[in-house]
C-alpha cells in the first residue's frame, strides 16, 4: 500500500530534501539504510520536518540525528509506503544507482573493447610488449573516450597492425584495406596517434627522431614500410648507378647516358627494393653542389644524391638501398647549426662518413676567410668531437657554396 500523496508531504518537500540526498547517496554508495545518520548544522524547519515525520519532540544542538531504523518503521506503519524507506525514495527520486554496479559494468565494458589487442599481444611476440604495456592502455581509454566507441577504436588498431608491417603501401590504401575509410589514418585522427605510438615501439627504436612533427610522421610510417607522400617526397641524383634490368635503372639510364640530374619520387625508389653496385656515393646538402658537378663533370661524375637539406622519406629510403647495397656514402653539409643538426640525424638513419666535414675542413674554410655569422642554438656534432667546439670558438657559418671548388675537385678525381 502506498499513500504517495502523503509520501510528498512529509518526505518529499524542501524541507527533508537534504535528508533525501544524503539518504540516496548511501544507497549509492551500496550502505543499508541502517543506524543513524546525522545532518550538520540544520535549519529551523529541516529540524522540525523531521522531528515532526519521526514523532519527536524538537531538540537542539548542533546536528540533527536521525534513526534509520525508526524512519523505515514509520514509512511502514504510516501508509506512505507499505515496502520502507528504500522504496519510498526510490518512489520519490527514481530508482538509486548503486555506483560500485556501476564501476563493474564500465569495467566489464573496457575489458571486452581491449580484448582484441589482448588477442594481438598473443599471436604477434614482437608486439607484446606495447599491447601490454600500461601506456597503451592508457592512450587508448583516453583516444576512445568511453567504452563502444574504444572497441571500434581497438578493432581498427589491431586491423592495421596486422598488416604491418607492409611492403611499400600507400597510406591511403591501407586504411580503405583495414578500416574501410581512406582518412582513417590522416594525421589528425586518433588510430593514427595510436598505430605510430606502436611504430615508434616496436620499428623505430631508439633512433633519434626528426625535429617536426610531420617528419616524424614519414619517418615512423616508412620504418614500418608505408609510404606517405609517395609523390611529393623526392630526393635530386646525378649519375644514380642502379643495377641493369631492375624499375629504377629503366627510370634512370637516360639521365645517366646525359650526365643530367634527376628527380626521384618515394613511389619510384620505393616500388621495388633498388639494387646497386656497390660503389662510392658522395652526398651533399643543398642543390648547388649537384647543380654544378652536373654543369662541370656531366656524365663523368661519380654518384651523387642531394638530400635537399632535411632529408625526405625519399631520400632516406634511397640512401638505406645504397648502403644496404654495399655502398660508401660519404656526407658534406653546410657547416651551421642547421647543417649539424641535419647530419646527426642523417647519421641515425644511414651509416655514412664525413666528406670534407669534419673540424680539419671547417678550419680550412674559415682560414681562407669564410664571411659568414655563425647564429642559433650550438648543437654537438655525433661524428667529430671537435667540430662544435671549433664552431664555437670561431662563430663562422660556412655553406657548401663556399667550398663549392673544392668538392668539385674531390668528384672530379673519382671519374
Amino acid at each position: 500500500m502506498t499513500d504517495l500523496g502523503r509520501l510528498r508531504r512529509q518526505l518529499g518537500g524542501t524541507e527533508t530534501a537534504r535528508l533525501v540526498q544524503r539518504l540516496r547517496r548511501r544507497l549509492a554508495h551500496g550502505r543499508a539504510l541502517t543506524g543513524t545518520l546525522s545532518l550538520d548544522r540544520p535549519t529551523p524547519e529541516e529540524r522540525q520536518a523531521v522531528e515532526r515525520l519521526l514523532g519527536r519532540r524538537p531538540g537542539r544542538g548542533g546536528s540533527l540525528t536521525v534513526n534509520l531504523d525508526d524512519l523505515d518503521r514509520v514509512v511502514r506503519r504510516s501508509g506512505m509506503h507499505s515496502d520502507g524507506l528504500v522504496a519510498a525514495l526510490e518512489l520519490l527520486g527514481g530508482a538509486v544507482t548503486v555506483l560500485a554496479d556501476v564501476r563493474a559494468a564500465e569495467a566489464a565494458a573496457w575489458h571486452v573493447a581491449l580484448a582484441p589487442l589482448e588477442a594481438l599481444s598473443g599471436r604477434r611476440a614482437e608486439l607484446f610488449d606495447w599491447c601490454v604495456d600500461a601506456s597503451t592502455v592508457a592512450l587508448l581509454r583516453r583516444l576512445g573516450r568511453v567504452p563502444d566507441a574504444a572497441a571500434r577504436l581497438t578493432a581498427d588498431l589491431v586491423a592495421v597492425l596486422d598488416e604491418l608491417p607492409a611492403a611499400g603501401v600507400p597510406l591511403a590504401r591501407l586504411a580503405v584495406q583495414t578500416t574501410g575509410d581512406a582518412h582513417a589514418l590522416d594525421s589528425d585522427r586518433p588510430l593514427s596517434t595510436l598505430v605510430l605510438s606502436a611504430v615508434r615501439a616496436i620499428w623505430w627504436g631508439a633512433r633519434q627522431l626528426p625535429a617536426s612533427a610531420a617528419e616524424q610522421r614519414r619517418a615512423l610510417w616508412d620504418a614500418a614500410g608505408v609510404l606517405v607522400d609517395e609523390l611529393s617526397s623526392t630526393m635530386l641524383v646525378l649519375n644514380l648507378p642502379a643495377v641493369p634490368g631492375s624499375r629504377l635503372h629503366a627510370l634512370t639510364s637516360s639521365a645517366v647516358d646525359l650526365g643530367e640530374p634527376m628527380v626521384l619520387t618515394l613511389r619510384q625508389v620505393a616500388r621495388e627494393r633498388p639494387g646497386f653496385p656497390a660503389t662510392r656515393v658522395h652526398v651533399c646538402e643543398n642543390p648547388t653542389v649537384l647543380a654544378a658537378a652536373a654543369d662541370r663533370l656531366g656524365r663523368f661524375c661519380p654518384p651523387l644524391v642531394c638530400v635537399n637539406g632535411q632529408p625526405t622519406t625519399a631520400a632516406v629510403r634511397l640512401l638505406s638501398a645504397l648502403a644496404d647495397s654495399g655502398c660508401e656514402l660519404f656526407y658534406h653539409g653546410d657547416f651551421d647549426w642547421g647543417g649539424v643538426r641535419i647530419a646527426n640525424l642523417l647519421r641515425t638513419r644511414v651509416p655514412w662518413r664525413p666528406w670534407r666535414y669534419d673540424t680539419s675542413a671547417y678550419l680550412s674554410a674559415v682560414h681562407a676567410g669564410a664571411p659568414g655569422s655563425l647564429r642559433g642554438t650550438p648543437v654537438e656534432s655525433e661524428w667529430d668531437s671537435g667540430l662544435t667546439p671549433a664552431m664555437r670558438r670561431h662563430g663562422v657559418r660556412v655553406e657548401e657554396e663556399l667550398v663549392l671548388e673544392e668538392l668539385i675537385r674531390d668528384l672530379s678525381t673519382r671519374t
